[in-house]
């Protein structure tokens, strides 16, 4: 089992960091070989560049940034995938939008012009799990916003490019938080990692 577990957050020592260690760790203990990218440290470029907003060209070819090719080359070789990351006005950090709009191509994750006329997945991963943290109580989340990270994940980009079983978990609020907390969220964490392999 290939798991790519991925962290959209860069301030160093951020809980989301923790629960980026925590799930590696738990996934490697589990003897699933493990990709995991800090995406912040890592410096990934994750402005598109004119030539990649030309869709039908995009591949797994090189278009010329190192980086993204690895990136595009590893998500295709996955079983599962992980990402973690905080609830930043209802979206994910631009680090990983940046990171799903260059990675998630034509030729790689999706292709298009098929008979149905929808987009097919190329993922080879058909599981994936979703973990953020959220300084916004559930119900106004709900009531207000209508949990627009779910709709996210679970509608608008997981399922497009062949992944079939999203999993979303909510750690909240977390400013504030006691340490007894966090680590009844940590073992939460592991506990979804493990359950992503079975």
């Amino acid at each position: 089992m290939r798991a790519g577990v991925y962290l959209a957050h860069p301030r160093a020592g951020s809980f989301n960091h923790a629960v980026f260690d925590a799930v590696v760790g738990e996934l490697r203990d589990r003897g699933c070989e493990v990709v995991a990218h800090d995406l912040c440290a890592e410096g990934f470029p994750a402005v598109l560049s004119a030539q990649e907003t030309e869709t039908v060209r995009i591949g797994a070819a090189d278009d010329g940034d190192e980086q993204v090719a690895l990136h595009r080359a590893e998500v295709a070789t996955l079983d599962v995938l992980v990402l973690v990351h905080p609830n930043w006005w209802g979206m994910p950090p631009a680090v990983l939008t940046g990171w799903v709009q260059r990675v998630f191509v034509p030729g790689v994750a999706y292709k298009l012009g098929t008979a149905e006329g929808e987009p097919d997945g190329m993922l080879r991963a058909r599981r994936a799990l979703v973990l953020n943290t959220s300084d916004t109580p559930a119900e106004r989340e709900a009531a207000v916003f209508g949990d627009p990270l779910q709709r996210i994940w679970a509608a608008c980009v997981l399922p497009y490019v062949g992944v079939e079983d999203v999993r979303r978990v909510v750690f909240r609020t977390v400013t504030g938080s006691d340490e007894a907390t966090r680590r009844t969220w940590l073992e939460e964490a592991r506990r979804h990692a493990a359950a992503l392999l079975g």
